[in-house]
Formats: structure tokens, sequence, C-alpha cells
């Protein structure tokens, strides 16, 4: 069953998080695949997340179809105008690709091409409305097109602080969906009962929720998350947690594992980032029970 059946069906869906390689070796990427096929439902491609730059989104979600994998591409605003988006839309649709998440793009100056000119020529909404006008067979321009392209598309809340920020974040994703946004993907949740909270809210969207899980792979990660993002809510119980374990790694995966066990009854599925560690994604969904 496809992503958008299953999201339709009101399944649960399980997304692995993948990024291309920085250069033309694709056989880590590959492999990875291979060892997650049958047990995830698709597969999210960033696009030079982070400001990275690595091989386009496109040829990974192109290799994981040729997995057999169904694959999700990000698409941002920071890199390219609307007539390079447009056209890379159009692309990857040509290709078999049909599922699209509209992201937040982080800044240039983060990333390892700070010097590298920023676009940003649309936002978000104004992106998600251009992808719909695609589906009705115009662009943004109102030019009509020589053949119409479908897609699944979602949208992406970001971390926030205080309950300001929530607010703000929440009436963004509403203008989102309204734009044509079908499912949202949450912040990293390290705090089930703080993330309840926030579900109740984010759940009147009336789209499929799907919230992220992050593998926390060090008791320095966890520290580090802790301290300089405290929308993470990382508590020191969790710092403690990983600190007794005499496994730290696998305290990390089994973390993971309950968390998805746990929205696994409250939401419509989870995406699971590991941050190069593809390799344990099958040990954090048995962790999970799935």
């Amino acid at each position: 069953m496809s992503f958008q059946k299953r999201l339709a069906a009101n399944e649960f869906v399980v997304l692995a998080e993948m990024h291309t390689p920085k250069g033309v070796n694709i056989s880590r990427l590959v492999n990875d695949a291979r060892r997650m096929k049958g047990k995830i439902d698709g597969v999210v491609i960033p696009d030079m997340d982070n400001g990275i730059m690595r091989m386009s989104s496109i040829a990974g979600g192109v290799l994981m179809q040729q997995q057999g994998i169904e694959s999700i591409l990000h698409v941002y605003c920071r890199d390219r105008n609307r007539m390079a988006l447009q056209g890379d839309i159009l692309a990857a649709h040509v290709l078999g690709i049909q599922n699209l998440i509209v992201a937040h793009s982080e800044d240039i100056e983060n990333g390892d091409h700070p010097e590298a000119v920023v676009v940003n020529d649309l936002n978000e909404v104004e992106l998600l409305k251009g992808i719909a006008q695609l589906q009705r067979g115009k662009d943004m321009e109102g030019f009509e097109l020589d053949g119409v392209p479908t897609f699944t598309t979602g949208c992406t809340i970001e971390p926030f602080a205080d309950e300001a920020q929530m607010v703000q974040q929440l009436k963004l994703a509403k203008d989102k969906v309204a734009a044509g946004a079908s499912f949202v993907i949450t912040p990293a949740v390290f705090d089930i009962t703080h993330f309840s909270g926030f579900y109740s809210k984010v759940r009147e969207l009336g789209v499929p929720v799907i919230p992220t899980v992050f593998l926390i792979k060090s008791l320095a990660i966890a520290q580090y998350i802790a301290t300089t993002e405290p929308s993470s809510q990382i508590s020191n119980e969790l710092i403690n947690r990983i600190r007794k374990s005499p496994n730290r790694d696998q305290e990390g995966v089994k973390i993971a594992g309950e968390t998805i066990a746990a929205l696994r009854e409250m939401t419509q599925g989870v995406l699971v980032q590991t941050l190069g560690w593809e390799h344990k994604l099958p040990e954090i969904l048995d962790a999970a029970g799935m």
C-alpha cells in the first residue's frame, strides 16, 4: 500500500530519513535502504539539509524508488527561485516521485558554503500554493501545463521554546494546510507527556500528524541538545538514564524504540532520524515492537 493510501486509511506509517552522500559513492545509501525494505513505508530525502552541499535529493529519491521503496523529498525555498523549484518538482513527478515535504531551510551561514547566495524567492506557504497550482494544471504564472502532476504534499512545524512560539507555529501550520499540505511533520519528541499537550492542539489541523523520533547516539549529544535547544524538553532523568547505562549506544536505541511505541498509540506515524546511523533502524523498530 502506498504512503498516500496508508495516510488516507488512517494507518500508522514509519518513515526513515536518509541523506544523500557528499559525493557520488551511493553504496552506503543503497545498502541502508535495502536493509530497511519491508520495514518502513517510505524514505524522506532531505535536500542539502543544514546547508551542507550534497547530491541532489531527486537523485536520492530515484535511488530509493529503484530499490522498491517509496521516497518523499524535502523541498526548500532557500536555494532555488520559483522557476527552478517548479522545474524540479515536475522532474520529480516524471521520475516516479509523488511525495513532497515543504520544509524549513536552515540558515546558510551554518553550512559548509557560507558564501552561497540565499534565494528565498518564495516562502513555504507560497510554495505549497504553487505545488497545488501545478496539480491544477497551471504554473505559478498561470500558464497551462502539458501533463499534470499529482503529489502528496506535507509540511513541517519548527521547534518552539514557549507557549507564544507554539501558537505562532500552529497558526503558520494552519496556513500551510490551507495552502495544500495534507500531513504535518513535528519536531523531535523526547518527552511524551509534553508532546501530548502539543498534540492535542496540532491534531485540530485535521490532517495526519507525524512526529519525529531522533536517535540519541551519545550522552554528549543528549547534553548538547538539552543545553542548546531548550525546546527539546530533554529531561535530567533522560540524561541520567543514558549516563548510567553500561551501553549508551544501545540505550539510545531503546529510548527511540520506546518513544515510537508510545507515539503509535496517539499519532499516525513517525519519522525516524538517525543522522548517519541508518544501520540502527532495524534495531530501533525491533525495540518498538514493530
